[in-house]
């Protein structure tokens, strides 16, 4: 028998460098999706034809003169009544032409994520104007310390791969200074691609200068654009809203990817049939796209058609549920049929504390847009209470699903490696079990995600250790992120400049 010892040492090192973090992501952002699909092949074409037959029939109210003249130039036909037709000819012409797949762009090259395909990535969202605080675990206002906390926690955080913006800065007296600052403190705490809105298409030119500044000189970001906007060009039920129209037409001046986002609510701005709603929802997602294709055929275009949905016996909007979680798995399916990016949402829990119903919902919601293939879901980080609050512990909490979503995504490999049927023979004719063999100890490190947070314990050494929640685990996690990652991301120059051009009111 070989000398226990140098087995010993082994398994202590083996021990150090596991407690180190593995070296690798076993199942990092970018897991194929796709393997779950609630309609089948006829559905889909059921409702992309009658989403075709509402664009050519009923055609789209409300148009902006400016708008009206770009559509008709590219095809599209004013009706007697005012609104604006968009035959099927146009519409598959928008898709022919839309990329199929893009880069999103961060500041860190490194960070860059490559969207399209069957790939899958959770990022953020949301406009919560409310934050669940930290010390009293009530919800108050957001602020823009919120915002600027919020960005650099997530900045630490490996499976979400862009930010937008999750809350609004409330303190901030108007919308100037609310977009500007908004802008701000997304780049000084993150080199992630990045996400944010305009609140005005005369807000556009201004910030992208801010952009140029950390870019490196006029005209830089245009050339290499790591901010996205998302925009809400279309009011539920098919019209277009002016101002979000002209900050479409700002923002393509200037390069910057679009999310144009359809979020229209069943049985409220949108049928309550589920196939009715599909259809709306596609034609107004199809309006945008055609929109953006008319003033710039190419321009890159994440199809963010995010169906929602109303409590009926309330009228009160429902983050979370199955209803949900089937429509927007069944919009990516849809937009993935058609070969666009896609974009859809999940875990908006209508659960105002981290409990029981905060974790089916978002589980039960995220996992099924991922399994779909989703592109890029949004609100799927931090999230709560129906989009109305954003939680700080939420954020870590999910991060945790995500890895375990992705790694669902990952699936089985399987070879003779892989199927090691050596090493059961070995084991059985052994020494009875599998611990420290070889195949185990490569398994570990290349199979398995271990997460940071999910409590493992028996009950005694979870009693002993405090008897703590994960709300609680996660409360320590943030604390100790916060008071330790205090990133620089401006320079003192670019930082100079930027605040000798606008009122920055960085806390």
């Amino acid at each position: 028998m070989s000398d226990p010892k140098p087995l010993r040492k082994g398994r202590s090192a083996r021990k150090v460098a596991r407690a180190a973090g593995p070296p690798l992501n076993p199942a990092p952002p970018g897991q194929p999706g796709g393997l779950y699909r609630p309609l089948p092949d006829a559905d889909i074409q059921h409702i992309y034809a009658a989403a075709l037959r509402l664009l050519a029939d009923l055609g789209m109210g409300e148009v902006p003169d400016r708008l009206r003249t770009t559509l008709e130039a590219a095809g599209a036909q004013s009706l007697p009544n005012g609104r604006v037709s968009i035959p099927a000819s146009l519409v598959e012409e928008a898709i022919n032409q839309t990329p199929k797949t893009f880069p999103l762009h961060a500041r860190d090259p490194a960070r860059t994520i490559e969207v399209g395909g069957n790939t899958v990535h959770f990022g953020t969202g949301g406009a919560a104007v409310q934050t669940l605080d930290r010390e009293t675990r009530r919800y108050r206002p957001s602020t823009l310390q919120d915002l600027h906390d919020f960005t650099r926690l997530q900045d630490t955080l490996t499976n979400v791969s862009w930010f937008t913006r999750c809350c609004i800065a409330g303190d901030m007296p108007d919308e100037w200074l609310l977009d500007i600052n908004t802008a701000y403190a997304l780049l000084r705490n993150t080199t992630k691609p990045v996400a944010t809105a305009f609140t005005l298409a005369e807000h556009v030119a201004p910030i992208v200068h801010m952009f140029d500044i950390v870019a490196g000189g006029d005209g830089a970001f245009a050339k290499r654009p790591f901010v996205k906007a998302h925009i809400s060009p279309v009011i539920s039920p098919l019209r277009f809203g002016a101002d979000a129209v002209d900050t479409v037409y700002a923002c393509i001046d200037h390069n910057i990817p679009l999310s144009c986002i359809t979020a229209a609510q069943a049985g409220a701005t949108a049928p309550a049939t589920l196939a009715g709603f599909l259809a709306q929802s596609l034609a107004e997602t199809l309006a945008s796209l055609v929109m953006v294709h008319a003033i710039k055929p190419g321009h890159p275009m994440v199809f963010s058609n995010w169906p929602l949905v109303i409590d009926l016996r309330t009228g009160a909007f429902a983050g979370g549920g199955g209803e949900i979680a089937v429509l927007n798995a069944a919009s990516a399916q849809i937009i993935n049929h058609l070969g666009l990016v896609s974009g859809v949402a999940a875990s908006m829990t209508d659960a105002k504390a981290l409990d029981a119903q905060y974790g089916a919902e978002k589980g039960i919601t995220s996992l099924a847009a991922a399994l779909a293939g989703g592109n890029l879901i949004y609100e799927s980080s931090g999230m709560t209470a129906a989009l109305l609050g954003a939680s700080f512990e939420a954020f870590v909490l999910d991060d945790d699903m995500h890895a375990a979503t992705y790694r669902i995504l990952r699936g089985v490999e399987v070879s003779d490696d892989t199927l090691d049927l050596a090493g059961i023979h070995a084991a059985v004719l052994g020494e009875g079990h599998f611990l420290g063999g070889p195949a185990t100890i490569a398994a570990m490190e290349r199979d398995y995600v271990y997460p940071a947070l999910a409590d493992r314990e028996t009950p005694k050494v979870w009693e002993d250790s405090g008897a703590l929640t994960a709300w609680d685990r996660a409360a320590r996690r943030v604390d100790n992120i916060l008071a330790t990652h205090h990133p620089t991301y401006i320079d003192d120059s670019a930082d100079a400049a930027i605040r000798a051009a606008f009122d920055i009111r960085c806390p």
